[in-house]
């Protein structure tokens, strides 16, 4: 066996993945929601699919897993000062790695990098951990908990390529009317603008998920609308599309125990009936927004149920 201190070390970019998870010596668990991104092509292109201005000195990774994608992520992270003579990043990485086993691989395979401080590893459940003060984030998400961790950066206001199941990521994009519209359309749009980049096959991974994935690019930028109390805007979203079935009327008088509302009969008088008589799917963000400002004024919502 060659000893992997006379190894070359191979430049960060060009790392292979079928090489490194045999390196790692352990196999993906589609049971611990492990698949993964083995497609050089599309490894390659995800960095890419940040936004051209986007600020590239410190990187976040979400599962990091055998680092294909963390190689990409080291050959791509700068704060504008790199040496074209070194082929090392004056910008870093960091990657939350939950697996023990993946995570101290990481440590070992990029050990140069982790050294000079261009990498850090974090070890533990991204929904509990802290996450550093990022400049954009590339990632293979996790699918079981990708709507929690999404939710939980696109808040941050930072550049987001997030891989995802493709019907979660088709809901993330859809507009009003469309049968995919609902909750998860309206709670991204309000944070960024989204947008399908790319459609992945089940073959790119290892072991090939169930589903079709889809890489989501996800820009920030202000709502074209104001809502005074953010955290009620998003509750009166998630409890009228419980109802979305129902008219906005019926939704608003059913729901008052999710959104916290004191006098829905109050909102439903004071609202348009134009808009009462629509279905939740087809309110726009704008217009839930305009709905959620009247109901705050009119319908007096109590502390958060939750």
């Amino acid at each position: 066996m060659t000893d992997r201190s006379t190894r070359p070390t191979p430049a960060y970019g060009s790392r292979d993945p079928d090489a490194l998870a045999r390196r790692a010596g352990a196999q993906a668990n589609p049971d611990r929601d492990q698949h993964f991104l083995v497609d050089d092509r599309v490894l390659d292109r995800l960095p890419a699919y940040l936004p051209e201005a986007a600020d590239t000195s410190h990187l976040l990774e979400i599962g990091g897993g055998a680092g294909a994608l963390t190689d990409r992520l080291l050959a791509h992270a700068s704060d504008g000062t790199d040496d074209p003579a070194t082929e090392s990043p004056s910008g870093r990485v960091t990657v939350v790695e939950r697996d023990p086993a993946f995570a101290s691989f990481l440590r070992t395979e990029f050990s140069t990098a982790v050294e000079t401080g261009a990498l850090e590893v974090v070890e533990g459940d991204a929904l509990d951990v802290s996450l550093p003060s990022f400049s954009a984030c590339v990632a293979n998400l996790p699918y079981g908990v990708s709507s929690a961790i999404a939710f939980r950066l696109l808040p941050t206001g930072r550049p987001l390529v997030l891989t995802f199941q493709a019907e979660f990521a088709d809901r993330m994009v859809a507009s009003a009317g469309e049968s995919a519209y609902g909750r998860l359309s309206v709670s991204a749009q309000h944070y960024a603008d989204v947008e399908i980049v790319e459609r992945v096959p089940k073959e790119a991974f290892d072991p090939q998920p169930a589903v079709e994935s889809a890489v989501v690019r996800c820009v920030p930028r202000e709502p074209a609308y104001t809502v005074d109390d953010e955290a009620f805007f998003l509750r009166f979203v998630k409890a009228l599309f419980t109802q979305r079935r129902k008219t906005v009327r019926n939704a608003i008088r059913n729901t008052a125990h999710i959104s916290g509302l004191g006098a829905p009969e109050a909102v439903v008088e004071a609202a348009e009936e134009s808009r009462l008589s629509q279905r939740p799917g087809d309110l726009s963000p704008t217009a839930f927004a305009a709905l959620a400002q009247l109901a705050s004024t009119h319908g007096v919502p109590e502390a958060d149920p939750s």
